[in-house]
């Protein structure tokens, strides 16, 4: 069984009486240890892909599983508790606690689930060191490096051990050099296990990925996965020219 299965999922809005479906019909499976890309220009629905599987919105049709549980018809309080154990985002902008250190801002996924401080900060610290991060724990967001910012939020999305991570246009806000070295992170996550589902709408940051989701008009419009492919060689991680 796929950890995620996505069947006819459709979400549909109404503007001034005109039908806009933002995704139209979508099936997707995602496995368990996949590192995945979904890619596709701005307004393509990707974005809205990526809000649908990380239970941040509801389709309107169709149904969604995650984990075995089915996800469609949760009630938003049900949905948080999803979010919160089963799922660990990484935004572009990075949305550190400014007034928290390091440390403090890992711990607060734990703090929702009611994790108590001791183990709060024993599993913050193991999350960071994943991350290369531990001599950073004690300063604040505004004392770290682009770069660094993006590790602590990516050890913020690891510290519940979740089954899935979606990572939306991760670095985006970064220049080339310092974005080719998250991407390594991200590559060395998947090898150790790590469900991952990268957001991007650069095709250079899509190929590092084993497969490739691209989204267009709301639909799936290829799904290209060099490993059937046949194609063993390693991922390319040079961004240069990539937009910061």
């Amino acid at each position: 069984m796929a950890l995620v299965e996505l069947r006819n999922v459709s979400k549909i809005y109404h503007l001034g009486g005109e039908e806009i479906r933002a995704l139209d019909d979508v099936s997707l499976d995602i496995e368990g240890g996949e590192f995945i890309s979904i890619i596709g220009p701005s307004g393509s629905g990707k974005s809205t892909l990526m809000h649908i599987l990380g239970c941040l919105d509801s389709p309107s049709r169709g149904s969604i599983k995650l984990d075995g549980t089915e996800i469609q018809g949760a009630s938003a309080r049900q949905l948080a508790v999803i979010r919160n154990r089963k799922i660990g985002f990484v935004f572009q902008f990075f949305n550190l606690l400014p007034k928290l250190n390091v440390l403090q801002n890992v711990e607060l996924p734990m703090v929702y689930g009611g994790v108590s401080g001791r183990e709060r900060r024993e599993r913050a610290m193991a999350a960071l060191k994943l991350v290369d991060m531990e001599n950073r724990a004690r300063h604040r967001p505004m004392q770290l490096s682009g770069g660094q910012q993006q590790r602590a939020a990516i050890a913020r999305a690891l510290v519940n051990d979740p089954k899935i991570i979606f990572a939306d246009e991760p670095t985006g806000n970064l220049d080339s050099h310092t974005g080719e070295a998250i991407l390594k992170l991200f590559h060395r996550l998947s090898q150790e296990g790590r469900t991952i589902a990268l957001v991007t709408h650069d095709p250079e940051i899509a190929a590092v990925t084993p497969r490739r989701i691209e989204i267009r008009d709301g639909k799936i419009a290829r799904n290209v996965d060099t490993r059937l492919a046949g194609q063993r060689e390693g991922p390319k991680f040079s961004l240069a020219g990539s937009a910061s």
